[in-house]
């Protein structure tokens, strides 16, 4: 079954095509990768697929239902989660209140400075849960600008699975990463995301066919081939516009 998917779809930015009939197929409880050349319109895809930008034309659905140009709060009520290429936490909170944050978002309890969420003992020991998960408990009250960048990262990551989405969006979840930062983020997705459904945006070729189950290869605006991992490792057309260059 396909959770996830688009049809037709195209986008500009005043009148540049940025997307060409892209045709997206993500099956529920998959790892999927979206490649590509710098350009290609993967963040672009991203954008339109939570609700950020709306298409020009086309269509996106979400576990069965239309919900081309829904807005992002939509998009998280109906069970999407994202992380962003850039970093995106609440910098002044600590590691604590923002994954606090989104245990809150996903019980449907909305946060304000009258509530006395931390008396709430079962969101506390959730949320310290989580932590423990993610190896972040040590630095439990620590401000998440105090982080180090991996570990900001990893945050971030578990922020957007804390509301425990049907399908987690991760817009270059490695980027910027040291060579030890990326194994522990590619364990910790791997860890986090078991069984469930992942879009995931990489420039790390490793990081993608180590984690990948399916993979979609996008080149100027456009579907350029999809498949599993060593079909796409072997396809010409792919080495040609993208994986020769990476492995040259």
């Amino acid at each position: 079954m396909n959770i996830l998917e688009t049809k037709g779809l195209y986008h500009d930015f005043n009148r540049l095509e940025v997307l060409f009939d892209v045709n997206l197929k993500v099956k529920e409880g998959e790892r999927h990768a979206i490649i590509g050349p710098n350009g290609a319109g993967k963040t672009t895809l991203f954008n339109v697929i939570t609700g950020t930008y709306a298409p020009s034309r086309g269509a996106v659905f979400f576990k069965g239902e239309v919900v081309t140009g829904a807005k992002p709060h939509r998009m998280v009520r109906l069970g999407m989660g994202r992380s962003f290429q850039i970093t995106s936490t609440f910098n002044r909170l600590t590691a604590f209140q923002n994954i606090r944050m989104g245990v809150l978002s996903r019980r449907g309890i909305r946060f304000n400075f009258f509530r006395k969420v931390d008396k709430m003992e079962d969101i506390t020991r959730e949320t310290d849960e989580i932590l423990k998960r993610i190896n972040l408990y040590g630095e439990r009250n620590m401000p998440a600008s105090a982080l180090s960048y991996g570990k900001h990262r990893s945050l971030e990551i578990s922020m957007a699975l804390a509301t425990d989405p049907d399908v987690v969006m991760l817009d270059e979840p490695t980027a910027g990463m040291s060579k030890d930062e990326t194994r522990y983020a590619v364990e910790l997705i791997r860890k986090l995301t078991e069984g469930k459904t992942a879009v995931i945006i990489e420039h790390d070729m490793d990081v993608v066919f180590s984690l990948a189950d399916h993979i979609t290869v996008l080149h100027l605006g456009t579907i350029l081939a999809s498949g599993p991992p060593d079909k796409i490792r072997k396809n010409k057309a792919v080495k040609d516009a993208y994986l020769g260059e990476m492995e040259g």
